[in-house]
């Protein structure tokens, strides 16, 4: 939404620019449960240009599994994080921007306050969305990777606090519709904290899968997701950085390349390998990984432990890999409603 009520600093900055043949410009910010990124971008064709962007770690949700609330350390580091977003908004003249915040902030018992904190000391205003909300705008930005022959797709995103499921139909117009989702309070994060050292053994590793396969089977009896993927026309899509690591072992690359990520699908028997390569690896393994580095050690096992229970219930043959998410979905959403807006 956009911040009516920032300081005068930024509300200069976030005014729809004018002046004839004036650039729109449009901006989201996602503060999740692990990442704070934003995103920058303008129309171009049926999508847009990025303009800038910018992602860091900054372990909101560190310790609320235990205390249900956000510690002043990860909040300093969130704000750190917001603030460069916030400088980087005021250098350009953004018509419109879009700032969320996701799991860590739903589940807070501080997080109406942390929000109010970060609006008076860099003047962006997030809201905080629904899981339903987050499930649509993951739906938004992979959209574009559904090929004309899926009539079906069930979309997950391993985040950091939690996992969200999308089932989804192509409409007549090949529109894609949510007619089902799911949000587990399971992400990479929660998941280190609880059962993270657990996830380098194989025991404690299958008690997790086993877990989430649980909770996933439950979705599948509601809408036989399972027996759509045997009667064909069903994508497999993932987006985050666990299935993005996945995909970056599966391709052997040197070092992680977004463009030779995003969109790319594999057979999943190579990134069943990939995860058993990434599993062999053992912590000191994983941090010398390109693909992976000493700041996402502790979390990639727990994700890939979530996509084995998502292999498990649903095991179709091939996945589609995205390296995009609610930021993408944003833009696309802002960029069409404008669009709207001058055909109207």
């Amino acid at each position: 939404m956009p911040n009516e009520a920032a300081p005068p600093r930024l509300l200069q900055a976030h005014r729809p620019p004018t002046g004839v043949g004036a650039p729109a410009v449009y901006a989201a910010l996602d503060l999740g449960t692990n990442n704070c990124r934003l995103l920058i971008g303008a129309p171009c064709g049926a999508g847009f240009r990025v303009l800038d962007s910018f992602s860091r770690i900054v372990r909101l949700g560190e310790g609320l599994h235990a205390t249900g609330r956000l510690s002043e350390a990860a909040m300093e580091r969130a704000l750190a994080a917001l603030s460069v977003c916030a400088a980087k908004l005021a250098r350009r003249p953004v018509r419109r921007l879009e700032a969320v915040a996701t799991e860590a902030c739903r589940r807070a018992s501080n997080g109406a306050a942390f929000l109010a904190r970060v609006r008076a000391e860099t003047g962006l205003a997030l809201r905080v969305i629904t899981p339903r909300e987050e499930a649509e705008l993951a739906m938004e930005s992979c959209a574009p990777l559904l090929g004309p022959e899926d009539r079906r797709a069930i979309l997950f995103d391993i985040g950091g606090g939690s996992t969200e499921i999308a089932w989804i139909r192509r409409k007549a117009d090949g529109s894609p519709e949510l007619i089902g989702y799911l949000s587990l309070p399971l992400g990479v994060v929660t998941l280190a904290e609880r059962a993270g050292q657990d996830c380098f053994t194989a025991e404690g590793f299958l008690s997790v899968v086993d877990e989430v396969a649980e909770k996933l089977a439950r979705f599948d009896e509601v809408h036989r997701i399972g027996q759509e993927i045997r009667a064909g026309g069903v994508r497999l899509m993932g987006t985050s950085g666990t299935v993005t690591t996945l995909a970056g072992v599966a391709l052997a690359l040197p070092k992680y390349s977004r463009p030779l990520v995003d969109g790319q699908t594999l057979d999943t028997e190579a990134a069943d390998r990939a995860l058993a390569d990434l599993f062999a690896l053992g912590r000191e393994g994983l941090a010398a990984h390109p693909c992976v580095g000493p700041e996402r050690v502790e979390f990639v096992l727990p994700g890939c432990a979530v996509y084995a229970a998502i292999r498990r219930v649903w095991p179709a043959p091939r996945i589609t890999v995205a390296d995009r998410g609610l930021r993408e979905g944003m833009l696309t959403r802002m960029i069409r409603a404008a669009r709207a807006r001058r055909e109207h």
